[in-house]
């Protein structure tokens, strides 16, 4: 049976988000939403959640270079515990290192890096996708968690 899920590339200004489904491994960016007041968008989380139905729940872990962890690391995984409170969904963490730095060399490759006043397009939901594709690289073929 197929299931849906929803990857999260958390930032405190910033949320990528990704779609996937695990029968194919294949997912897709959805959008970049921008937080409130360094808040979360609950609103604007809960309106996808509604209108995907995910089962599953993959959020991003920014990681240091040599595995341990940061600041944002315990800020990612308040906003898992978040998730999970909120939507009573399983949420797994995975590793995002260098996920926005491929993001950006994805998008430069694609050529769809723009300038808006003077500041390139976010790159978020493409890291989101990245995180996600990494969970289903891991994991869809061997049974969700």
């Amino acid at each position: 049976m197929s299931r849906t899920l929803l990857g999260f590339d958390f930032g405190r200004n910033r949320i990528g988000i990704a779609v996937g489904q695990d029968v194919t491994c294949t997912v897709t960016p959805l959008l970049t939403l921008p937080g409130k007041n360094r808040k979360p968008d609950w609103a604007g989380i809960s309106r996808l959640i509604d209108e995907w139905q995910p089962e599953l729940l993959v959020v991003g872990l920014p990681l240091q270079i040599d595995g341990g962890e940061q600041d944002m690391s315990k800020a990612a995984r308040r906003f898992g515990n978040q998730l999970k409170g909120r939507y009573n969904l399983p949420v797994d963490m995975v590793d995002e290192r260098y996920s926005s730095l491929e993001a950006n060399r994805l998008l430069r490759e694609k050529q769809v890096l723009r300038v808006k006043k003077n500041r390139p397009q976010y790159n978020d939901h493409i890291a989101a996708q990245l995180i996600l594709q990494s969970w289903m690289d891991t994991h869809a073929h061997g049974g969700l968690n």
